[in-house]
């Protein structure tokens, strides 16, 4: 029997919404298709039930599966363009649930997706990454809480309004703060991965709740910026948050081309550090290259059976969708 399956971070609704962009914010970030290869068949990457991403229900299948569609947020964009970027995805994403009511439906928090899961439906979760046009107006925050988005990160790789991602040394903006500070009586929880060290450290010290990584490794295990060091993750597993395990090869291994043994070296760090109850599944699906044991949503099954073997059933349970459940539950 498949484990429930909570997915803390995908790119699959902006890849599935690009093609429909207005013309002036898909020159604004440079790119007129999201993923490789999507110029070559278009009208196979615009539908949620089938299409050629690494996310569908189809992929998906019989796999209890909740899943947090995040609107990334191109650095590209100014604040303005971005809630009107935000708003785009969002109402895409609107269409395309509406288009399956059968299949999936939105839940707000880790109960109603439960309840989904055991009605055997996929749960869509809303979730922003880089959410620049919180500097626009704290307000924001709040019209996006409305809306469903349960997380949202501050940054993503660039200097950015509200924070600064791992390219840069800045660090938290006065917009920022004020985001944070909203964001905390709204209920959003705080995504700190993609933050530098900086940043990471002004969150802390600004906003005294449990903390998300949505998809981030374990530096010690792989020195790329974009993972945590030991010293974040033990606060983050302090305060009762989250981290969510990064599928990108990229973030596993440095060079060559990870397997299983690879990304379990991260897991293992993170319960020698006291993780089973933190861990939990950031998959970053159409957002980069991940590992053949692990190419899209269909391989959830096999995934679950190298846990099993490695891990044990509960861990895997706690890691695959337990944590998380259990954590937007309690929100």
């Amino acid at each position: 029997m498949a484990h429930a399956v909570f997915d803390l971070h995908c790119d699959t609704a902006d890849r599935l919404a690009w093609q429909a962009l207005p013309e002036s914010l898909k020159l604004s970030c440079g790119m007129p298709f999201y993923g490789p290869g999507d110029e070559l068949q278009p009208s196979a990457c615009r539908e949620l039930g089938s299409n050629r991403c690494q996310v569908s229900l189809d992929r998906i299948g019989a796999t209890p599966w909740a899943q947090c569609f995040a609107c990334f947020i191109p650095d590209e964009l100014s604040c303005t363009e971005s809630l009107a970027f935000f708003r785009h995805v969002g109402d895409y994403l609107d269409r395309q649930v509406s288009k399956n009511t059968e299949r999936v439906a939105f839940a707000r928090t880790g109960a109603e997706a439960r309840e989904l899961l055991g009605s055997g439906k996929v749960a869509a979760l809303r979730t922003v990454e880089n959410a620049r046009f919180f500097a626009l107006d704290p307000s924001y925050v709040d019209a996006a809480a409305r809306s469903g988005v349960i997380m949202a990160s501050l940054s993503w790789n660039a200097a950015g309004p509200l924070a600064s991602g791992h390219d840069t040394g800045e660090g938290l903006s006065g917009a920022g703060l004020a985001a944070l500070r909203r964001m905390e009586q709204a209920g959003m929880a705080i995504d700190v991965s993609h933050l530098n060290d900086r940043c990471f450290s002004e969150v802390t010290r600004a906003a005294d709740v449990p903390l998300v990584a949505s998809h981030s490794n374990s530096r010690a295990v792989c020195g790329h910026p974009r993972n945590l060091t030991d010293v974040q993750f033990d606060l983050i597993r302090e305060r009762g948050g989250l981290v969510g395990l990064n599928f990108c090869t990229d973030f596993i291994a440095e060079g060559g081309a990870p397997d299983f043994d690879d990304l379990s070296r991260h897991i293992d760090r993170f319960l020698e550090r006291g993780g089973e109850n933190v861990l939990a599944l950031g998959s970053d699906f159409d957002g980069c290259d991940t590992p053949e044991f692990i190419r899209t949503a269909s391989d959830m099954p096999p995934f679950q059976e190298l846990l099993n073997s490695r891990f044990g059933m509960e861990i895997t349970a706690k890691l695959c969708g337990e944590n998380a459940l259990r954590f937007f539950s309690d929100r």
